[in-house]
Formats: C-alpha cells, structure tokens, sequence
C-alpha cells in the first residue's frame, strides 16, 4: 500500500574530494528541506571526506 504523501525521496550523496557519487539514501524532504552533509568513507581516495546531497 502507497502511503499518502509520500515525504521520503531517494537522494545520492556526492564525494566533495574526487567527485564520484557513492552512496544513494532517502531523506524525510518534509522535515530536511536543505541538502545533506555527512561524513562517509570514499572508496576511491580511500579516506572519510564530507559527501554532499547530489542536485
């Protein structure tokens, strides 16, 4: 069953450093309006960097 109005919406996080996208999530857009920031490992320079809501 479809809920109604649907707050979530999938979103990809977007490495700040090399610029790969690596992780895809869902965000409340009800509640975060804004874009996400989060810490998270990058595989490809392989160290934490600050990953950021893709547009």
């Amino acid at each position: 069953m479809a809920k109604k109005g649907e707050a979530r919406e999938r979103i990809t996080l977007q490495c700040t450093v090399c610029g790969s996208e690596n992780y895809r999530t869902e965000k409340n857009k009800q509640n975060t309006p804004e874009r996400i920031e989060l810490k998270k490992f990058c595989p490809k320079s392989k160290t934490v960097t600050l990953h950021r809501e893709k547009k």
